[in-house]
This record gives structure tokens, C-alpha cells and sequence, in this order.
């Protein structure tokens, strides 16, 4: 979830035009919904991370 929220971060932003037929290049809409896949991907890490230290 975080490499794609990072990958679509930079196809919205422009950093990352690939590839280059991508409807997403250049559209900040995904930067948006990348940054909420990539903390959706922490917060999933971090709830595994302390359920694994409990049982």
C-alpha cells in the first residue's frame, strides 16, 4: 500500500511520467489519493506491529 501510494503520488504530481500513456500524470487528484494509500499503509503496519507483540 505504501509503494503504491508513493507511486501514485509522483504520477500526480508529475515526478514519476511513467508510464507515459498513464491518465494519472500530471493529475493532483492522485497525489491526494496516493498520500491517503500510503497512510492507510502505515496505520495498517502499525496495527500488525502491536497485534504481533501481544500474542
Amino acid at each position: 500500500m505504501i509503494i503504491f501510494g508513493l507511486i501514485w503520488i509522483g504520477q500526480g504530481s508529475g515526478y514519476f511520467p511513467y508510464p507515459a500513456s498513464s491518465f494519472m500524470i500530471a493529475q493532483k487528484i492522485w497525489v491526494l489519493w496516493g498520500a491517503i494509500l500510503a497512510v492507510a499503509g502505515i496505520v495498517m503496519m502499525v496495527i500488525i506491529s502491536r497485534l504481533r507483540r501481544r500474542g
